[in-house]
């Protein structure tokens, strides 16, 4: 019957594990959809933005309360799940609480109590995230774009660690009363379940029977719900517990409000600047002519901004600063990056079925994004500023006006009107050149 157990665990850790890796490279296809981009300069800046930002979570301390609830349940939650490395050892080869034998009663009384104490407080903060985001009704957390799955899912997380930290009380708790009784040996400690749910069974009268079978269907419970959890992340906001690693790495280190040039137009006006320069050879026989200008799909994003989407943490945080959402425009930074996400998954689904990308009548811009999200946006960068984990929605809005303006010849009239003045008079203001500096004259 062990042996049975056995192969039952290894056939779960191999499946769950390979499904996990399955989708973790999905996801890598699909980031690579994107136009690539080099942002391999200042790795000794890039390693310490990630493990400020990412790891110490350093731009979740302008709000405290939330920062410290925030960095409970990941700290806890990854300390915790060590205990994984003895569940696996254990699964596989029918052991029990094998890294007794590795540490020595002492430091693994001392290690069992710290995982109690932990799982103790993400209770408590599971329970205060899951109150505050569904009884205090917090603007960002109950918004409109958060109607449906995007709040389920926020909920089913809470649930799932909830559960997933009982699991673990009652396996502590039955494991414990078992080596109080001798049929287990002795070794560890837990303040928390020996205290609190160990009396519970007590008070029912458990025999030593039954009290190995709540053991053990906890200690199956946490095992296949880590499993699951691993494998819920692909369909889930909380991807971003592992892409804030690679996405603060990759994150844009230039002064916040430099925009691109696009190459193949500073060529353009280097040719124009230069009266002697020869046209074709900048453009030699053969040469792919010049990339889309701005994004319409997204196809025409770089892969780090398809990065972005992926790591989007749906906080809110970039649509409660946003000066257009505040001032009632129907733009939300949150819901570029959510409505990118979608988009790329809608086609990573078409690719899963034709085998590559067919064409299905459908854009980023217009079908999941509006022209009028995007001429909202005031190019301010507050949204940037205030993400957690570094994301730039702007990047997105930027390329999506840019492909606007320049391919769809689609601007605002007010926009086209300052850009013929610009063309016409070098300033935005409709006069001639030479009265440009009258104005220092006046009194």
């Amino acid at each position: 019957m062990q042996y049975l157990d056995n192969i039952l665990f290894l056939v779960l850790l191999i499946a769950g594990f390979g499904l996990f890796f399955k989708s973790l490279k999905e996801i890598y296809r699909n980031i690579k959809l994107g136009r690539e981009i080099n942002r391999s300069d200042n790795p000794s800046e890039r390693w310490k933005t990630m493990a400020t930002v990412a790891l110490g979570q350093s731009k979740m301390k302008k709000r405290p309360v939330a920062a410290f609830l925030h960095m409970i349940v990941y700290v806890g939650f990854v300390i915790i799940n060590i205990e994984l490395i003895e569940i696996i050892v254990d699964g596989i080869f029918g052991t029990h609480r094998f890294l007794a034998s590795i540490f020595g009663d002492t430091l693994y009384g001392i290690f069992t109590a710290t995982l109690e104490v932990l799982a103790a407080l993400v209770v408590i903060a599971v329970v205060a995230f899951f109150i505050r985001r569904n009884g205090l009704k917090i603007p960002r957390l109950s918004s409109i774009d958060l109607k449906g799955w995007p709040k389920n899912d926020a909920n089913w997380i809470l649930v799932i660690e909830f559960c997933l930290m009982m699991a673990f009380f009652k396996m502590n708790a039955a494991d414990w009363l078992l080596q109080q009784n001798g049929v287990l040996a002795a070794h560890g400690s837990f303040p928390v379940s020996s205290n609190l749910i160990a009396p519970i069974f007590q008070s029912f009268g458990f025999s030593d029977g039954f009290l190995h079978f709540i053991e053990r269907g906890a200690w199956w419970f946490h095992f296949v719900g880590i499993l699951f959890f691993m494998n819920y992340l692909y369909y889930s906001k909380h991807l971003h517990i592992i892409f804030a690693f690679p996405n603060t790495w990759y994150a844009n280190l230039e002064k916040k409000g430099k925009f691109n040039n696009l190459e193949s137009v500073t060529q353009e006006i280097k040719l124009m600047m230069d009266p002697n320069a020869d046209p074709y050879a900048a453009q030699p026989e053969g040469a792919e002519p010049p990339a889309k200008f701005g994004a319409e799909d997204i196809f025409d994003l770089n892969q780090v901004q398809l990065l972005n989407a992926y790591s989007c943490t749906e906080c809110g945080r970039c649509t409660a600063v946003c000066p257009a959402n505040i001032t009632g425009k129907k733009l939300s930074p949150r819901k570029i990056m959510m409505s990118t996400r979608d988009r790329i998954e809608e086609v990573g689904k078409n690719i899963n079925k034709n085998g590559k990308f067919v064409d299905d009548g459908k854009k980023l811009l217009t079908d999941y994004i509006t022209k009028e999200e995007l001429w909202a946006c005031t190019s301010c960068n507050a949204c940037v500023e205030a993400c957690p984990v570094l994301i730039d929605p702007l990047s997105i809005i930027f390329e999506m006006r840019r492909f606007m303006v320049m391919e769809q010849s689609a601007a605002p009239q007010e926009l086209n009107m300052m850009m013929t003045n610009i063309e016409n008079n070098a300033a935005p203001w409709q006069y001639n050149q030479a009265d440009r500096l009258n104005w220092a004259n006046e009194n």
